[in-house]
């Protein structure tokens, strides 16, 4: 187990994947909250697509016409790059699997762009998979031998070149020069590999790192929101706050005093920069 958090009957718990699985998942994770206070909440870009099974109440979920609908109980969540609005009915337990940016291609079978900012029904591809309810370390197995088994029947690969992009752009290291033919083939393979622009990719990095540093309150220059942005390497507040309105749909003070069960447990516990995972 590579971390927890709990309190007031919630339990969030991180679990590492087996050396088969390391190259394409970055972490298996299991959230339950028997009692979620009925209120919404923003869950933001991460740069990684999950696959999530609902042991407990689905979620509702916003959708761009306003109207709120019940997620499927297995979902695929594609790359994100606009806020998630969410609703939980009732009791509420979870397993997810959090694929390497680029490690979902060759389970999901289809171009990564084909599911961004989407919620893909995953409940016949699940069919037959259960998870056991209360006890975090089984769900985590579960899945990962569930996934496992898939990867060993089929042959999934890692693109090198997007891969070292994507190491580049967790560490906020400048991309090699090419030429536009070279730019162009990339764009072309990171939207079939991870569904997203380099670009967007390094932008949503870069937002992420303003939780691991607000997590951090003892960094000197961090005692701020604007003191984490700098830190995560924002120019000043309003470049912040334009991502805080474009990821999260609200500025960051709204947000720390609104955020809620799976969206705080989320942004507080799996970003650190001293985790194993990079980004």
């Amino acid at each position: 187990m590579s971390g927890a958090v709990s309190g007031e009957g919630e339990r969030y718990e991180e679990f590492e994947p087996p050396a088969a699985l390391k190259p394409f998942v970055r972490v298996i994770w299991t959230y339950a909250d028997p009692d979620p206070a009925p209120v919404v909440q923003r869950i933001a870009p991460d740069g990684c697509p999950e696959l999530i099974f609902d042991i407990g109440s689905p979620y509702e979920e916003q959708d761009e016409d306003g109207a709120w609908r019940i997620q499927p109980a297995a979902i695929f969540a594609g790359q994100m790059t606009r806020p998630l609005a969410l609703r939980p009915v009732g009791p509420t337990e979870l397993v997810a699997i959090r694929f390497e940016p680029d490690g979902a291609r060759d389970w999901l079978g289809r171009s990564l762009d084909s599911a961004t900012d989407r919620r893909l029904d995953m409940t016949d591809r699940l069919a037959g998979f259960t998870a056991p309810a209360g006890d975090p370390a089984g769900q985590a197995e579960a899945f990962v031998r569930w996934l496992d088994a898939r990867r060993s029947r089929s042959d999934w690969r890692i693109d090198p070149v997007v891969r070292d992009e994507i190491g580049l752009a967790a560490t906020d290291q400048p991309s090699p020069a090419r030429s536009p033919a070279d730019r162009r083939a990339l764009q072309r393979r990171f939207a079939d590999r991870v569904g997203v622009s380099p670009r967007m990719l390094r932008s949503i990095f870069r937002f992420r790192r303003v939780f691991d540093h607000a997590a951090h309150p003892g960094r000197p220059g961090a005692e701020s929101w604007l003191g984490a942005g700098l830190e995560a390497g924002y120019f000043d507040q309003p470049q912040m706050a334009r991502d805080f309105r474009r990821f999260l749909g609200c500025t960051a003070t709204e947000w720390a005093r609104e955020q809620q069960a799976l969206a705080r447990a989320i942004a507080s516990q799996t970003y650190k920069p001293d985790t194993d995972h990079p980004a």
